[in-house]
């Protein structure tokens, strides 16, 4: 049961349907995230990879991205 709650806790939304204080820290992340890939000079292919990442792994993907990509 208690992990059960901790699942369900993890969400980016209240109760209410609102966005909680994480879920709009992951969507700040993830627009500055995308708008960062799409300034890259990089291939398509290199783009979608790194666009996949970002989409598939909410906050891991944002802050990978940040950290790996070699970003100019």
């Amino acid at each position: 049961m208690p992990l059960a709650l901790f699942v369900t806790s993890c969400s980016g939304r209240n109760n209410n349907g609102s966005l909680s204080i994480f879920g709009i820290l992951y969507v700040l992340l993830a627009i500055a995230a995308l708008f960062s890939l799409l300034k890259q000079d990089w291939s398509l292919t290199k783009k979608l990879i790194w666009g996949a990442v970002i989409w598939f792994f909410p906050f891991g993907g944002s802050i990978i991205y940040f950290l790996f990509s070699g970003r100019k």
